[in-house]
């Protein structure tokens, strides 16, 4: 194993298996809490249809992450997921008020420094999420897998 093997992995364990696969149950799990609740909250429309199917997408592509299987294109929903979070909860932060649709949380301070603290995570992971866009699942994959199986 190379060591580019080994970061792919990690990465992808770090983004499906810490992040999105578990986040993506207990949005299932407790729906007032981390879903449909939380969701509406912030001011996500249609908090009752968004939460359980953000839950489901970050399940499905979490593990589909994890496994290496499609994982340029599970992780493309997934981007998605992390703007629209970024948006939601981290620009009213960074504005100190309520933002378009999306509501500021009750904080002790706002703005750009505070705003950063709370998006590191999401950052993390939207970078995370881009870089395997663009390199896939890596050697030890399904993908890599299936693609030497396949007869030419």
């Amino acid at each position: 194993m190379q060591a580019n093997d080994a970061a792919v992995i990690l990465i992808r364990l770090a983004v499906g298996l810490a992040v999105f696969f578990p986040e993506g149950l207990q949005k299932l799990l407790f729906p007032e809490l981390l879903g449909a609740g939380r969701f509406a909250a912030i001011g996500i429309p249609w908090p009752g249809f968004f939460g359980p199917f953000v839950g489901v997408v970050e399940t499905l592509c979490g593990l589909l992450i994890v496994l290496g299987l499609a994982t340029r294109w599970a992780a493309v929903p997934l981007i998605v997921v992390m703007i629209v979070a970024l948006l939601s909860t981290k620009v009213p932060i960074w504005l100190g008020h309520d933002w378009w649709i999306f509501h500021a949380p009750k904080m002790s301070r706002y703005g750009f420094w505070s705003a950063q603290h709370e998006a590191r995570a999401d950052v993390t992971m939207l970078l995370s999420l881009l870089f395997l866009s663009i390199v896939g699942g890596g050697r030890w994959s399904l993908d890599a897998l299936l693609r030497h199986r396949r007869p030419l």
